[in-house]
């Protein structure tokens, strides 16, 4: 590969990464007749991990900021190809909500107000929990508008392809 070539640069890893390439060399050194599969592997590294001294995480530490130096030097003159994030059609129908997310929005409110120093993520687990301890007689008309809205967002989906292959 010259000069010019388009191949992304190879992303750098974690001290624990270093360690753990460097504990397999090690292993394989000292016993090349014996496999270990990835879970015992791992199992018995981060035991070592555990135990090695400060002193010799810091080696481990310093090889990841060399790495990390490394791939932003190298991205910074990378010219390839960059990781796009796929844009959406405006005009494209929206995926309907599920019957919980319908439950959840109609109890958000609610548990806000029980519970006003709540995140949204602590207010979500909360709405969860009830969702779960509903009985199903009571998720039945969550259920039903859940599936009237998928049905209609399916109608729209399917004119909208049709719209999309008539303007082709």
């Amino acid at each position: 590969m010259g000069k010019d070539s388009k191949v992304r640069p190879k992303v750098n890893v974690s001290p624990y990464v270093h360690f753990m390439m460097d504990f397999r060399n090690q292993m394989r050194e000292q016993q090349p007749n014996i496999y270990y599969d990835f879970t015992e592997f791992s199992r018995k590294c981060s035991e070592k991990w555990k135990t090695i001294s400060k002193k010799e995480k810091k080696k481990y530490e310093a090889l990841a900021k060399r790495d990390k130096d490394r791939y932003q030097r190298e991205m910074r003159n990378y010219s390839g190809p960059r990781r796009e994030r796929r844009r959406r059609d405006p005009d494209a129908p929206r995926k309907p909500p599920s019957s919980f997310l319908l439950f959840s929005q109609d109890h958000f409110e609610e548990i806000k107000e029980q519970h006003p120093n709540w995140t949204v993520a602590q207010v979500a687990k909360a709405a969860g929990r009830m969702w779960a301890r509903c009985s199903e007689a009571d998720k039945i008309p969550y259920e039903e508008r859940a599936a009237v809205l998928r049905a209609k967002y399916l109608e729209e989906r399917e004119a909208y392809y049709q719209q999309c292959q008539r303007g082709k």
